[in-house]
């Protein structure tokens, strides 16, 4: 078996593909030969993520500007993937946007907003890729977080704990449902990844002294390493795994 190419001839939906995770996601699939379908409110980057998989030799369109909080949007990159490719086979949940505060400080916007951009929108796109999905007994992952499973001490994170929440349980119920038409549903839990939204902990002793001393490995996480976790849910060598949550997290739930 040519484990480079696990993925090949498949037709993956990878929402938030202009951000770090899903950048590099594109790239993995890409490498494995899937036909990506990505998708991003944000035109510009998302643009040069297709630049990069064309570069290097794989296959992606981008859906962009995409705001998913949107059903026509959703249905519009769906509708765009199978006009391409003739079909969906897996779909990423990953685009999002979190807003922070303390509870003490958190105004109905801040909250209201972290749901809608991270819980709502993996629902929305979710409906609008299943009827697709179900033909093809494909397969779904989405992204929750460690603060699915933990607090961490110096994030303000209310909101963004129970939008992720929602989306793990989210996900095991999606795979009940989808057990009857073939469609597995799993999710990976990201500890802290370096992006440019967490960059700025490297320069903060105090962040770096607690949040990073929570993993075993001492340190922050890669794309990369988010994508190799996705791309294996997303393969044939996950076929038995379905309701599952993979913590890509450095150790973080073990101790």
């Amino acid at each position: 078996m040519d484990l480079t190419q696990r993925l090949k001839g498949k037709t993956c939906i990878i929402t938030g593909s202009g951000g770090s995770i899903g950048r590099a996601t594109c790239l993995r699939f890409a490498a494995e030969g899937a036909n990506v379908v990505g998708c991003d409110i944000a035109p510009e980057p998302a643009q040069e993520t297709v630049r990069l998989v064309t570069e290097a030799g794989g296959t992606m369109i981008s859906i962009d500007p995409a705001d998913l909080t949107k059903t026509a949007d959703c249905d519009r990159v769906v509708a765009g993937a199978v006009e391409k490719f003739g079909a969906v086979d897996m779909l990423f949940n990953n685009g999002a946007m979190a807003y922070f505060a303390w509870i003490d400080g958190m105004d109905d916007d801040t909250w209201h907003n972290t749901i809608n951009q991270e819980l709502d929108l993996v629902f929305l796109m979710t409906r609008a890729a299943w009827p697709e999905l179900c033909k093809n007994g494909g397969n779904i992952v989405n992204t929750a977080s460690i603060n699915s499973w933990i607090g961490l001490e110096m994030l303000p994170a209310l909101a963004h704990v129970a939008a992720k929440g929602g989306v793990l349980s989210m996900t095991r119920q999606l795979a009940m449902e989808g057990r009857k038409h073939g469609v597995r549903a799993n999710s990976v839990s990201p500890g802290t990844i370096e992006t440019n939204q967490t960059r700025f902990i490297l320069q903060d002793e105090n962040w770096s002294r607690i949040q990073l001393g929570r993993a075993m490995m001492n340190r922050m996480g890669q794309p990369e390493e988010v994508a190799a976790a996705v791309a294996f849910l997303a393969s044939d060598d996950a076929s038995y795994i379905t309701g599952a949550d993979i913590a890509v997290d450095g150790g973080i739930r073990a101790w």
